[in-house]
This record gives C-alpha cells, sequence and structure tokens, in this order.
C-alpha cells in the first residue's frame, strides 16, 4: 500500500507544482470589454468589477488604443495596479463603427487563440461606442452580469438567436453560413435594450435588422423559440405567444435549385379583443398566423438575397446534400435560390379569456 502512496504523493506536488497560482485579492478579474474604432486606432476598454462588503459591485474600466489589437492588453496592464486577468470575461461588445469598417476578425482571433476566454463568451454590436455601454452603471451586480443576462435570458425565453462565441466562428469558418450577432442601443443612462440583429460578411457587419423581425428570423435558424405576435381578423385583434417551434429544410428539386422550409409552431393564445374564443376563431388566428410567417420569413429570406448574406444557412444545408459540391458555383446559384416556406400553427390553448 505504501508503495503506491508514495508515488502518487511526489506525482501530484510535482503537478501542483506546475500550476500557476493566482490569488483572487491580488489581481484584477476582467468580466467585460469594448472595442471601438476611433481616429485609426482601436480603443480597447476593460471592465473590472470591485467588490466591496455590504455594498453593490463598483464598475472600474481601462481604456487603451492602439493599431494592433494584440498591444490593448499590454497597454491596459500598465494602468492596472494588479495584474489584469481575462479568464472571468462574460461579454464582448464591439462598437458600431469598428464593426462596419475595421472589422472585428483581428479581434475574434486573439479571443479564440486565447485558452482562458470560454467558448460561450457573449458578443454584441452597439449602437455608437461601445466604450459607453461598458461604462455605465446597471445595478447592483455589476455591468458584466447585467449585459451578460441581458443577452442570455433573450436567447433562452425570447425573440433573439443563439449565438455566441463557439457559434460565431463556427458559422464563420463554414461555406455557406453567414455569422450573426444582436444589436444592443442605450435607451437611458441605465437601461440599454436589443435593438436587432447584425449580420457579418468578412468580419464587417453588411445588413441588419430591427427587433420586429427577429421573431421570423429566429423562427428559421433555431428549434425553439419563444416570443409573441400580433395579427389582425377584420376587426379584431389577436396575439399569440409561441411555447415550441421547430423548422425542417428540404430540397425539393435540382433544376431549379429549390428548398422547402417547413415550420411549426405551438403557441397559446394570449389576447383576443372579440368577445369569445370558438373553434372556428381559434381556426382563423391560426391561419393568419401562418400567412403571416410565410410572408415575412420569404421576405426576410429575399433581403438576405438581395445583400448576398446566408445566415439562414442554405449553402451549408445544400453543400451536406451534394456530393462534390462547388462553392464557386453556389455564390452565382444563390440568388436564383427558389425557397417555398410553409407554416403549420396549433393554438394549444386559449388561456382564461375562453
Amino acid at each position: 500500500m505504501k508503495n503506491i502512496i508514495i508515488p502518487v504523493l511526489i506525482v501530484s506536488l510535482v503537478l501542483g507544482g506546475c500550476v500557476q497560482k493566482r490569488i483572487l485579492d491580488d489581481v484584477n478579474l476582467e468580466t467585460g470589454s469594448a472595442y471601438d474604432y476611433v481616429d485609426g486606432k482601436i480603443l480597447g476598454t476593460a471592465l473590472v468589477p470591485i467588490y466591496l462588503p455590504d455594498q453593490a459591485v463598483k464598475n472600474k474600466s481601462f481604456t487603451a488604443s492602439s493599431a494592433l489589437s494584440r498591444d490593448l492588453l499590454r497597454d491596459i496592464q500598465r494602468q492596472s495596479s494588479d495584474p489584469l486577468v481575462t479568464g472571468s470575461i462574460k461579454v464582448v461588445l464591439f462598437g458600431e463603427e469598428l464593426a462596419e469598417k475595421k472589422g472585428i476578425l483581428d479581434l475574434m482571433d486573439s479571443f479564440q487563440r486565447d485558452p482562458s476566454i470560454g467558448a460561450g463568451l457573449y458578443l454584441a454590436v452597439t449602437e455608437g461606442e461601445a466604450k459607453d455601454f461598458i461604462e455605465g452603471n446597471y445595478g447592483e451586480r455589476g455591468n458584466a452580469v447585467y449585459l451578460t443576462n441581458l443577452i442570455k435570458h433573450n436567447m433562452e425565453t425570447m425573440d433573439v438567436p443563439k449565438t455566441n462565441l463557439q457559434r460565431f466562428l463556427f458559422d464563420f469558418n463554414q461555406l455557406g453560413k453567414t455569422p450573426y450577432l444582436p444589436r444592443l442601443k442605450k435607451i437611458g443612462k441605465n437601461q440599454i435594450q436589443i435593438t436587432g440583429i447584425s449580420f457579418f460578411r468578412y468580419g464587417h457587419v453588411v445588413y441588419s435588422i430591427p427587433d420586429e423581425k427577429m421573431f421570423f428570423f429566429k423562427l428559421l435558424v433555431d428549434d425553439y423559440s419563444k416570443g409573441t405576435l400580433k395579427v389582425t381578423l377584420g376587426k379584431e385583434m389577436a396575439a399569440i405567444e409561441s411555447i415550441r417551434s421547430k423548422f425542417k429544410m428540404k430540397i425539393t428539386s435540382r433544376d431549379p435549385l429549390t428548398v422547402n422550409v417547413r415550420i411549426k409552431l405551438n403557441a397559446v393564445l394570449k389576447e383576443y379583443s372579440g368577445t369569445k374564443v370558438t373553434p372556428k376563431e381559434t381556426k382563423e388566428v391560426e391561419k393568419k398566423v401562418e400567412e403571416k410567417i410565410e410572408s415575412e420569413c420569404k421576405n426576410l429570406i429575399k433581403e438576405f438575397k438581395e445583400k448576398n448574406i446566408d445566415p439562414v444557412g442554405f449553402g451549408h444545408f445544400i453543400k451536406s446534400k451534394t456530393r462534390n459540391f462547388n462553392f464557386s458555383k453556389w455564390k452565382t446559384d444563390y440568388p436564383n435560390l427558389k425557397v417555398n416556406v410553409h407554416a403549420d400553427v396549433k393554438i394549444m390553448e386559449s388561456g382564461v379569456i375562453e
């Protein structure tokens, strides 16, 4: 028994000595960062929470500018009294000017090469300078927690399609798939709102959709979508809330190249302006919702083709179904791709209004 224990202890001591130890009180934990493009240079802002007993979290920021993104951390370290550690970073914001003109590829490359940064890192584009968003004051738990929760819960329970560092890089590296990120806007001194989705080509924002189109876009790219949709039935109004949705694509013709997209949506009727909801009214609401989903999704796909972006991933899907797929030919085929959208909506219940 002793012969077993002694080698194990020796190995443990040797391995333990290889681990770089950091005491939390002796480091600055970066929990968020923002990047802007100002006067031809990248402006980087690191967010560090300051925890005090029986007090709200204070937000401290460090800012530096450089022509090279890899020099930013070095320059920020020179301002920090303790070593700045990136292992706790939760969210990264890109300013509108940077995302549209300079692009974010260099920054994304540095993120994926940093082993301390997690694949689940949340990313977003801001309307205006990202620095202004990071340096706000959004509650007692700190700005990074607020921004992370804002993005996370809207992806999990609302209309924002799921994305993070891993998903963005996966889409970017796929032939026939356009990456995208949520878009943020300040609507008050201490309040931020998600206002849409921005789409990237070669690291640059080339197109964005407003928040009212996010519901339909999410139906095209996520298996689960929870959001609300209003429709008009003559003089009456109805509002449904989706509880589960699935989408499926199928190639129905090679000449001309045609893809059918089928969306199945289970929903709850949340509001109805009429006096009573009968099975007849329920069927009418289902039909109106189906018509609206088909119309809005078709319009979105048309816009994507006109902008030469493919966030739905038709190219990636067709490539997976085509032997010896020719991506160069796909670039010329995509604008002429025929897409049929079919929606199947089922209202599971009408709630207390019945």
